[in-house]
């Protein structure tokens, strides 16, 4: 199981990446695991402002369809666009090029709140 180190994490299996007042947001390794072949997503409008622990869009897989949340509040700043043709790559490469939003955030201080690696890795048992 793939939990990179300089990352973190939420019980609702997401990840963040911070980069100053911006932060990227995916789905973790373990989560795109459970869903199984990612066929899907309803992703929301640059400018949306999200907020901490609140649904911002659904990913539908062929077992399931499950809602992402926000594990950061702010202002979307960018989609990833590549994911409305290749929604798969998320499957392939859940903390690279399977990215989903990035965040302007509201306070960057609010990533140092969320589930360190060792942490993530306690919650799903690695």
């Amino acid at each position: 199981m793939n939990i990179p180190s300089d990352l973190h994490y939420t019980k609702d299996h997401e990840w963040v990446k911070g980069e100053g007042e911006e932060a990227t947001v995916g789905i973790t390794d373990w989560a795109q695991g459970e869903l199984g072949d990612i066929v899907y997503l309803e992703l929301p409008e640059v400018g949306k402002i999200v907020i901490s622990g609140k649904p911002f869009g659904t990913i539908e897989a062929v077992k399931a369809a499950s809602e992402i949340f926000a594990p950061v509040a702010g202002e979307i700043v960018a989609v990833n666009g590549m994911l409305e043709d290749s929604p798969e790559l998320i499957n392939k490469s859940p903390y690279d090029d399977g990215w989903i939003i990035k965040i302007h955030l509201s306070d960057p201080e609010e990533i140092d709140t969320l589930l360190s690696a060792d942490d993530y890795g306690k919650l799903i048992e690695v």
